[in-house]
């Protein structure tokens, strides 16, 4: 194994949580580098998110270690602008991911107390040999997009989309999009359908809570001082006098179970409303249960209903990679 591939700490992925650690071990000098699998940092965010996402919580809450964002950015941070503060922040720190690594194997060697990791490279199809002390796994919970398999999908005349894929609501106009999954992304994208004139339903089959910016924000700055239950109890109480105390005429239920409880305990994470609620109520976007199957352009519902779509978008989120290649003994 060649001198330059031993690292103190070896991380994998550099996304914004990687490109943290390697800021602060590279303020402390501990040598380490990035692995990323893409040709980019931040590649989610660069090359698989839609065009009108913004962060949902403020920018105090989002901002990298050793550096703030500018003041002239707002509130809440759009896209492009977290990009840029991404792109200074890994010129500001001398950050230089080995890109298009693919990281096949990690395997922890007790006798040597080292990380042995086997990276493919993308560009050569070599496969590269690197050692470390400490690895960080910093791939995410965003790693691989995930379609569930829904019987009779392959039949599907019309458009089949992951919410990675998605840009821009302008190309579906006029268009009956299904909208398959009601996590932030898919009812942001749901709102963004209907914003540009596509006749939008969302398929939501789980409980789920409803908070706007504002609520999520106040509970964040709560959570310093009071415990999660009182956290929760506040949360739901405001959410409730905001959107109503019974959703489930409009096909939303909430959990039992408070919002920031759900977070900690099984990584669900709450709905931060950017405007869909308000146009799921006006009938704007049209509400629908679990999807059974599909018949060519007819997709059937555990109602018993069943209705025509030009395009299916799946919001159903991603499956992590890390259980293909860390070998923990």
């Amino acid at each position: 194994m060649e001198g330059d591939n031993q690292y103190k700490v070896i991380i994998v992925g550099a996304g914004p949580s990687g490109l943290a650690m390697a800021a602060c071990l590279n303020f402390l000098s501990i040598p380490n580098v990035i692995l990323e699998r893409e040709d980019c940092f931040a590649p989610l965010w660069q090359k698989k998110t839609y065009d009108r996402l913004k962060l949902h919580l403020a920018k105090p809450f989002c901002e990298l270690p050793h550096m703030p964002f500018p003041k002239s950015y707002p509130t809440f941070v759009p896209k492009n602008q977290f990009v840029q503060y991404l792109d200074d922040y890994v010129n500001h720190f001398g950050i230089t991911p080995r890109y298009n690594r693919f990281v096949e194997l990690a395997n922890y060697v007790e006798e040597t107390k080292k990380w042995n990791i086997n990276a493919r490279n993308i560009n050569s199809e070599e496969v590269e040999e690197y050692s470390c002390d400490f690895l960080v796994v910093a791939s995410g919970e965003t790693s691989d997009s995930f379609i569930p398999n829904v019987e009779g999908l392959e039949t599907f005349t019309g458009e089949v989309i992951h919410t990675t894929q998605y840009k821009y609501g302008g190309r579906f106009e006029g268009k009956n999009v299904l909208v398959v999954g009601s996590g932030n992304s898919g009812m942001e994208i749901a709102l963004d359908l209907s914003n540009y004139g596509a006749k939008t339903s969302i398929a939501i089959r789980s409980e789920t809570h409803l908070l706007s910016r504002t609520i999520v924000n106040l509970g964040l700055y709560l959570m310093k001082y009071i415990s999660v239950y009182w956290v929760d109890s506040i949360m739901t109480m405001l959410s409730k006098l905001k959107y109503g105390r019974d959703l489930t005429k409009y096909g939303i239920k909430r959990p039992q179970e408070g919002p920031f409880f759900l977070k900690v305990k099984y990584g669900k994470y709450p709905v931060i409303d950017v405007g869909t609620v308000e146009k799921i109520k006006s009938g704007e976007i049209q509400v629908l249960p679990r999807m059974v199957d599909i018949k060519a352009d007819e997709v059937s519902f555990n109602n018993g209903k069943s209705y025509s779509f030009d395009v299916i978008v799946f919001a159903t989120g991603f499956k992590r990679s890390t259980n293909k290649w860390l070998k923990v003994n």
